[in-house]
């Protein structure tokens, strides 16, 4: 039983030992930095730090300033040292201020520079959307659009059948994407479902219900189902961080049905909120170590695994979360590996 409880000590002091992380200041960064527009936050922690996602953790508090994490261009980063640590300030620029008065600055959010680029993941901020297959079996779905047409666009009538709320007035019309299964246990962990468009209720009567198409992405069609509408405000502003719990999963899909995956391209990995994943974390991929012959030996070896990339997720599900990646030394694939950065 001793043995046992030392050896539980142990294991906790080695996993506060593996969470236990400082940030690692770059050889010769500048001593201020004014950011310009096209900045990320992403790019600006990788010109301070080896290890970006430790970003928050060399703020330096600015009584003057709210929320530090909103940047604008104009504003400019200084380096000091507080107790004998690195620290960054933020002066404010001019490029984020709206109105001056004697005592309120209004800043414009909108003009704040990005995490990371927006234009590669606003799509799926907004309305990407994984379901569970027998949640979307269940959902009512397209018959036909406005005089017995197979095809229908935005502003047409399209009439659908299933069991509606009538207090539900805005759906999204979706289609039946890919199912994605953990690699190890098999588990169905959802259905990434294709954005077709939206619509809005315009009539119920029983089961079938006539509706308006306010949105098409592509043709609405026969068997399109329809989902509560669940339009999200793109928030930009997660800041670069360490997961809080051990990460040990795998790139299950990558956006666009690609096999080889690079910078900036988005990827889906097995672990989302159940696992604790949250927006902003930071996670490295690993490539799978080659199998090599031991000519000595005689016998096949397998390399180690190696460091090959870094993504962050910017869309968590309870089973899934959406990665963009960030950085890629080579390129990287689907059961690539993703772990503690």
């Amino acid at each position: 039983m001793k043995k046992r409880f030392l050896g539980v000590i142990a294991l906790c002091l080695l996993s506060g030992h593996l969470w236990a992380e400082d940030p690692q200041l770059k050889k010769d960064v500048p001593d201020t930095y004014t950011v310009v527009k096209g900045d990320t936050l992403w790019d600006i922690s990788g010109r301070y730090l080896t290890n970006p996602w430790m970003w928050p953790e060399i703020w330096h508090v600015n009584p003057q300033i709210a929320n530090p994490h909103l940047i604008y261009p104009g504003d400019q980063i200084k380096l000091v040292y507080v107790d004998g640590k690195a620290r960054l300030t933020l002066n404010r620029g001019p490029g984020g201020i709206e109105k001056l008065s004697p005592s309120v600055h209004v800043l414009d959010q909108a003009k704040a520079i990005t995490t990371i680029p927006l234009d590669r993941i606003s799509s799926f901020l907004s309305r990407a959307r994984i379901v569970s297959p027998e949640e979307f079996k269940k959902a009512p779905y397209v018959i036909a659009g406005e005089s017995e047409r197979l095809l229908s666009g935005k502003g047409d009538h399209v009439y659908a059948r299933g069991v509606f709320n009538p207090s539900i007035n805005s759906y999204g019309i979706y289609r039946e994407g890919d199912v994605y299964k953990d690699p190890k246990t098999r588990e169905v962990l959802g259905m990434y479902v294709a954005d077709i468009g939206a619509a809005k209720m315009r009539a119920l009567d029983k089961d079938i219900a006539t509706l308006v198409s306010t949105r098409s992405k592509e043709e609405i069609r026969a068997e399109d189902r329809l989902l509560q509408s669940e339009e999200r405000p793109i928030d930009s502003n997660f800041t670069p961080s360490a997961p809080k719990t051990e990460v040990n999963g795998v790139i299950v899909a990558v956006e666009g049905g690609v096999t080889q995956v690079g910078k900036l391209d988005v990827v889906i990995i097995n672990r989302g909120e159940r696992e604790g994943m949250a927006v902003g974390n930071v996670l490295a991929v690993y490539k799978h170590g080659a199998e090599v012959r031991d000519r000595l030996r005689g016998d096949n070896v397998i390399l180690p695994d190696e460091r090959a990339g870094l993504l962050m997720v910017f869309r968590t599900f309870e089973k899934l979360s959406l990665g963009l990646v960030l950085e890629s030394d080579r390129p990287l694939s689907v059961l690539d590996t993703v772990k503690n950065p």
